[in-house]
Formats: structure tokens, sequence, C-alpha cells
């Protein structure tokens, strides 16, 4: 972990305070994930300037965070701080930020006029020509509307479901339900007299291929698939 540390700072009250951190792991935090602080964090000093050794004092901490408990006030600098990366990481970061989007776009957004996915490599193309600023910090999940209301001045695409219909015959019924169940949100199932099983789900738009591919994959090709229609989310 020693390798990996960077500081998180933050200012408030003309007092300064650092921390060490695991980057990755700080980031999770900021995204609002569970993580044990205990992990996330180096040691218990809280200071106002790591690079040198100065600790903070324990009235300036319990002036600005209204308490001098290490852990609760390290969880309050990774959320409302910055996290100090070097020039190459934060270009990783941004990286694999851009990447999250993108595939996340790509899942649930269509052409509004074909109602058919929009490939990534285009996404990207119009994420630069829009000059789409990413946040590092922020989940991939907040940032996708406001980019696809962006892009949308240079190819048509929206934030669309697809309602899907699945026949499943008898011989794949009960080893396939259970998977097919976990590729959208089921709307209707029904059992049939023969053990055949008839589903109704809503997917990600931007999902059709995927979960035709995927559904065809449990049933060797003999379930019966049909696009009912694709809507705005």
């Amino acid at each position: 972990m020693k390798d990996k540390l960077v500081v998180a700072k933050y200012e408030a009250k003309g007092h300064r305070f650092e921390i060490l951190v695991d980057p990755d792991l700080a980031l999770k935090v900021k995204e609002g994930k569970p993580v044990s602080i205990d992990e996330v964090v180096a040691g218990d000093f809280i200071y106002k300037d790591a690079r040198k050794g100065l600790k903070a004092s324990p009235e300036s901490l319990k002036a600005v965070f209204g308490t001098d408990d290490p852990r609760v006030v390290a969880m309050e600098i990774i959320k409302k701080g910055e996290l100090q990366f070097t020039a190459e990481q934060r270009r990783k970061l941004l990286e694999d930020k851009k990447n999250q989007i993108v595939n996340l776009i790509a899942k649930n957004a269509v052409d509004p006029k074909t109602k058919l996915p929009i490939p990534a490599k285009r996404i990207e193309l119009a994420m630069e020509q829009a000059r789409v600023t990413i946040d590092p910090y922020k989940p991939a999940e907040q940032q996708v509307e406001e980019i696809v209301s962006k892009i949308a001045r240079f190819i048509p695409i929206k934030l669309a479901k697809a309602y899907v219909s699945v026949k499943i015959p008898a011989e794949y019924a009960s080893k396939a339900y259970k998977s097919v169940q976990s590729l959208g949100v089921v709307k209707k199932s029904n059992w049939g007299s023969d053990g055949s099983v008839s589903v109704e789900l809503e997917i990600p738009a931007g999902m059709q291929q995927e979960f035709i591919d995927k559904v065809n994959a449990l049933t060797k090709g003999s379930a019966e698939i049909k696009i009912v229609s694709v809507g705005e989310k």
C-alpha cells in the first residue's frame, strides 16, 4: 500500500488537513460505496502538512469537524476534499471513468430513428466533438444523462428501454429461466402446461443484441425472442 499512497487534502475555516490514502479505495468512498476507513487511510494521524509530518491540532479538528476522532475526520476529508494524484494517475483515472461512461451509454442508448444500439467508438468520438468534461470523482452513472444531452447535438441518440418477450421451450425452461430473469426487469412471466415459460422483460435498449445472443446460448437457439418495442426511459 505504501508505494501507491496519495495525499487527500481539505481546507476549511483557515485550516488545512491532509491524510495519506489508498487512491483506489478513496475513490470508492467518494463514489458512495461502502468501504472501511481503516482500509483506506494509512495510520491514525491527521496532518496539516503530510509531507513534512506536521500534525493538525485537536483544536483545529474540533473547530472544523466538531470532533478530533481521526476516523470520522478522515472520512470527511476524503468525501469533501481533493485527492492529489500524479499526472499519470489522473490520466488513468480519467481514461477509466471515460470507458465506464461510454460503456454505460452504449448499453442504455439507441439511435431514435433506427431503434438500434450505437457503437461505443461512435459515442466516444461524439464525446470528443462535444468536448465533454468528465468528473473523475463522480460516479459514471450520475454523468450519463448530461453527457448524452451534449452529444445529441452531434449524433442521433436517446436513452431508452427495450421491451422483449421470450418463450423458452420446456427442455431448457427450468435451467434458463433464472438466467434470463437476471438480464432485465421481469414484467410478466407465465409457465405453460407443456413446461415452457414465457417471459416479458424490460432491458437497456443498447443491450438488445447482447440479450438475444445470451438467450440463444442458454437455449441453443430454440427460444422465441421478440423485440416488442423500444421507448424512452
